[in-house]
């Protein structure tokens, strides 16, 4: 789908990627390895150089040395080839500062001018935000003061930023958040990155339904009985209970990357592949969607906090066990929520959407399934063993697609048994799709926000979600934890989708 896809396209303009939080893991895990994956891809612009800016005290020297570190553990080509990576390593530069003070972002533009002089990139930039959420406020503020956005910028070459998840913490934030970027970028300049929308596998979702006529014409409330996304995590707070006990699932997962799986699957077709027309197709779904907050919030929403268990046959603590985690916590690690769409397409389907940490398996899916058929010419099989067809869109690992369907079984005997058609991204083009990132980062330089959330979307999402989260955080849940690691979720969730007759996939 994405116009980074496609190899007879451009890379994009030469241009400078200033990268806020160079010394933290985002950077370390997964946006140097991107840019050396597409730098030896050839997908790069010429001349783009990437300067860190961070708090630790280094130089361009050791800053290289930490992201040859950084390549060889976690890209795909590592450094095995050394010309690539030194031809990768100089255009690698460290700048420390301080993120609320004026002088470091003095230092920077005199930085961003010296570049700009050896190399004739014309003023092209990006300022990627990788730093905790109370920074981006901060940042944002000191790089109009210094001249390097806004009113007070220069006109020559373009100006990107890039703010990572998550997008204010409700609503209200939420609001704020865009105000503050928008008194200094235009709304075309902001690019607000969700990885999942990377996913190779999310991309072919609008390729799937969109690409082939056997599907659309029962893609809608006639054919389809319901929609189950799930997003399970096998780990648990690994270390960032800190964070996790100021966010929590529905923070973390739903108003994000479920929502966005959620608004892909149900949107109308858009005019064309273009961003403003896909954007506004799923604005349409969110606006749509029925607030949670005109239900019986316990009718259609479940959460669960899981506790001590047991994983691949080892034993696991509970999340109030876990390093940074109150001993009386609240938090949700795992909820399921019952969404419906108000339109004509969707009009009566159930969208469940469950995720949960420490659940037995780490995957992402999108089942769809259909009705079942009238089964009164095969009597002879109980239509308890009829199983109706599901088509499945597994976002992670094994990316791929899964059909399946009802055949006759050998015999005499009209019977009917299960079986299934299968896709996989890695038999079937001989290597794994490309990271997410190195899709978003090209998309980002080539000034393609088709894959990027537009400010009003956030807003919609976190209109759906806030009402539930304050209901949570007013009512202290009477039975925490209430599911073992290593289960499913809690037997609420089970309750909340066999009320409707309906039950879970087992991925």
């Amino acid at each position: 789908m994405s116009p980074a896809q496609s190899g007879a396209r451009e890379n994009g303009d030469s241009c400078t990627m200033v990268v806020f939080g160079a010394s933290g893991d985002l950077t370390r895990r997964k946006l140097i390895p991107a840019l050396y994956n597409l730098s030896v891809e050839q997908r790069l612009p010429a001349g783009l150089s990437l300067l860190g800016y961070g708090r630790s005290e280094m130089g361009n020297e050791e800053f290289r040395r930490k992201m040859r570190d950084a390549v060889k553990e976690f890209s795909r080509p590592g450094v095995e080839n050394e010309p690539a990576w030194k031809s990768f390593a100089q255009r690698l530069y460290y700048l420390a500062g301080d993120y609320e003070e004026s002088k470091g972002y003095l230092r920077l533009k005199e930085f961003l001018a010296k570049i700009d002089r050896e190399s004739a990139k014309r003023g092209n930039r990006i300022f990627y935000l990788a730093t905790p959420p109370d920074l981006y406020g901060p940042v944002i503020r000191q790089i109009a003061a210094a001249g390097l956005a806004g009113k007070g910028a220069r006109d020559a070459g373009w100006t990107r930023i890039v703010i990572e998840k998550p997008f204010g913490s409700d609503l209200e934030s939420a609001r704020a958040l865009n105000r503050e970027l928008h008194e200094v970028f235009d709304e075309e300049q902001i690019y607000r990155i969700d990885h999942y929308l990377g996913k190779e596998t999310v991309q072919n979702i609008l390729v799937f339904r969109f690409g082939n006529a056997v599907f659309e014409p029962i893609w809608n409330r006639r054919y389809v009985d319901h929609v189950q996304i799930t997003a399970a995590e096998s780990v648990g707070a690994e270390g960032r209970g800190g964070y996790y006990e100021k966010a929590g699932v529905l923070r973390d997962m739903f108003q994000n990357h479920l929502l966005q799986l959620l608004c892909l699957t149900a949107m109308e077709p858009p005019v064309a592949f273009t961003a403003d027309a896909v954007r506004d197709e799923k604005v349409k779904v969110l606006r749509s969607v029925r607030s949670v907050a005109t239900e019986e919030m316990a009718e259609v929403a479940v959460r669960g906090q899981y506790g001590q268990g047991f994983l691949a046959g080892q034993g696991v603590k509970a999340y109030r066990e876990e390093a940074g985690v109150a001993r009386d916590s609240t938090t949700e690690t795992y909820a399921a929520v019952k969404f419906f769409i108000d339109n004509w397409r969707w009009e009566g389907v159930p969208f469940y959407l469950r995720s949960g940490k420490r659940l037995p398996e780490r995957v992402t899916e999108i089942a769809i399934q259909f009705r079942r058929p009238p089964l009164l010419l095969f009597q002879s099989c109980p239509a308890e063993k009829v199983s109706p067809n599901v088509l499945v869109l597994r976002i992670q690992p094994q990316e791929g697609i899964s059909l399946t369907f009802e055949v006759k079984q050998p015999g005499p005997e009209i019977c009917i048994s299960s079986l299934g058609l299968d896709f996989h991204y890695q038999a079937s083009f001989g290597s794994p799709p490309p990271d997410a990132y190195e899709t978003l980062l090209i998309d980002c330089i080539r000034g393609d926000s088709t894959l990027f959330t537009r400010h009003d979307w956030v807003e919609l999402a976190w209109s759906l979600i806030t009402p539930l989260l304050r209901r949570w955080e007013s009512t202290v849940p009477p039975d925490f934890p209430n599911y073992e690691a290593g289960a499913w979720g809690p037997k609420e969730a089970e309750a909340l989708i066999e009320s409707d007759g309906r039950r879970w996939r087992r991925p």
